[in-house]
């Protein structure tokens, strides 16, 4: 893990009408970074598969819309598969034209699995191919035309940064699974090489990522369940971390790669109080289990 280092980000606004199109935001990271927005009074276009309750997955987009708008947001929600270009397209059409334009995109959709090359399924490998470096890659073409025609126009995938796919001190891709890793780093590189593509236009391009596990349906059902639960942090410090990202300016904030309580810490001071994020509030943070890279 490299030191840290903090980051100055030079404030642009709130998001007081803004509009941010985030992908699978029904729960989780995504619905935390919605939630947080919506304070401002944004815009958002949660564009997610599940419409109908999930037997193993809390939440639809229409829950989801609901505490959006009990959080002070303007919410639509749309029923989106984002390996399906034409589904795509009429979602950020229909985004455009409820809000006139958009503003922000987040990619934070993703297929996780966890296993090894030889125990992967062909669909399991193109599942998360298809969601996590493709869907990205296409949902980032259809907004681009708009997103330049915002003033503090962003692109904030939720994704590792760029050194875990060299760095020399650990192998992640032996630590997870070479076809998941290979997919949720797509995801990276596609930002990264967005940041240059748009870097004239005033697009910041960013990633981010948890320091430690997050309290997700996935942590819950795929790795580690009710133990890693209680040794992770909540989603609501990924939603405070991705609102400093995108009320930054965007010219000056680009092609970074953030960890979420280092942006809080280079925000607020080394002496930041985390403590509120934890799940179980007095365990130390010692006790958290750190991401795979960390």
């Amino acid at each position: 893990m490299k030191n840290f280092e903090p980051y100055e980000f030079k404030k642009a606004g709130d998001l007081k009408g803004k509009t941010l199109f985030i992908t699978g935001a029904s729960r989780g990271i995504g619905l935390a970074i919605a939630l947080r927005a919506a304070k401002d009074g944004a815009n958002i276009a949660i564009a997610a598969k599940t419409a109908e309750a999930h037997p193993k997955l809390e939440g639809t987009i229409h829950t989801a819309a609901e505490e959006i708008r009990k959080a002070g947001g303007r919410c639509l929600p749309i029923q989106c598969d984002i390996r399906d270009e034409k589904s795509v397209r009429d979602a950020v059409e229909l985004t455009v034209k409820t809000f006139g334009g958009i503003d922000i995109l987040v990619n934070n959709a993703s297929a996780l699995y966890m296993a090894k090359a030889e125990e992967t399924s062909m669909k399991q490998y193109d599942l998360a191919m298809s969601i996590n470096a493709r869907g990205t890659f296409l949902v980032s073409k259809y907004c681009i035309p708009h997103l330049r025609n915002s003033k503090n126009p962003r692109i904030l995938t939720i994704s590792p940064p760029l050194y875990a796919a060299t760095d020399p001190r650990v192998n992640w891709y032996a630590r997870i699974g070479v076809g998941y890793t290979i997919a949720k780093l797509g995801m990276t590189l596609i930002t990264h090489g967005l940041s240059e593509e748009l870097g004239g236009d005033g697009v910041g391009c960013n990633t981010l990522w948890p320091r430690t596990m997050i309290a997700t349906a996935a942590v819950q059902n795929l790795l580690g369940g009710d133990e890693s639960m209680r040794k992770s942090r909540t989603p609501d410090i990924m939603g405070d971390a991705a609102y400093e990202i995108v009320t930054s300016d965007s010219r000056k904030t680009n092609d970074q790669s953030f960890f979420d309580d280092e942006v809080l810490l280079s925000v607020y001071g080394q002496g930041l109080d985390l403590s509120k994020y934890r799940i179980v509030k007095d365990a130390k943070e010692t006790e958290l289990v750190t991401d795979f890279i960390c």
